[in-house]
C-alpha cells in the first residue's frame, strides 16, 4: 500500500485494500477497485503492517485464508490470487503480547522472515548509499556539486543513522 498501512485511517485503509461498491458509504459515488484486486496475479507490498487496526487485521486474515475479498458494500466474494509481502518497523512481538496484533495473522504472514539490519550494523553500506542518493538527487536538480570531500565522508561514516536509509536520504537532497 503506497504510503504504508499506518498512513491511513482504518475505514479508508479498508477501502484502499478491498475496494468498495457505489454508495457503500457516504461519498462513495462510484465503485472502486481495491489494491488487493488490482494486484491479482502479482504481488502486494503492505508497508507498516504492524499498525493495522483490529477490523482490518481480521479482513486481511480472511483474505489470506480464503484467497477471496469482498468490496465494502459488496455481496459476492471476488477471487484474488495475490502474493503478499509485509513489512513493519513496529515491534511485532510486543504487539502480539499486548494483543494489538493478531497471532493468527502473524503466523499467516510470517512464512519467510527477513530482518534488514540497521545502517549502524552495516557500516560498509553507508557510503555506497550516500553516493547513490547524492547522484540521484543531484541529477534531478542539475547541481554542479560532484560529490563528498574527505571530511564529509568521515562524518557520514561515523554517524549512526538511527533513522536508517530514510534519514540518510534527507541530507543528500
Amino acid at each position: 500500500m503506497a504510503g504504508g498501512c499506518a498512513a491511513l485511517p482504518s475505514d479508508l485503509a479498508q477501502s484502499e485494500l478491498f475496494g468498495h461498491e457505489r454508495d457503500a458509504f457516504a461519498g462513495a459515488g462510484e465503485r472502486r477497485i481495491g489494491q488487493i484486486e488490482v494486484a491479482t496475479g502479482g504481488t502486494l507490498f503492505l508497508d507498516e503492517i504492524g499498525y493495522l487496526g483490529p477490523e482490518l487485521q481480521i479482513n486481511l486474515l480472511r483474505f489470506l485464508e480464503e484467497k477471496k475479498i469482498r468490496r465494502l458494500g459488496g455481496a459476492k466474494p471476488i477471487p484474488a490470487n495475490v502474493r503478499v509481502i509485509a513489512a513493519t518497523n513496529a515491534n511485532i512481538e510486543q504487539a502480539l503480547r499486548e494483543g494489538r496484533f493478531r497471532e493468527d495473522l502473524f503466523y499467516r504472514l510470517n512464512v519467510l522472515h527477513l530482518r534488514a539490519p540497521a545502517l549502524r550494523e552495516r557500516r560498509g553500506d553507508v557510503e555506497l548509499l550516500a553516493r547513490h542518493f547524492f547522484n540521484k538527487f543531484s541529477a534531478e536538480v542539475k547541481t554542479v556539486a560532484k560529490g563528498f570531500d574527505r571530511d564529509a565522508l568521515e562524518v557520514i561514516n561515523r554517524y549512526d543513522w538511527p533513522g536508517n536509509v530514510r534519514e540518510l536520504m534527507n541530507p543528500m537532497r
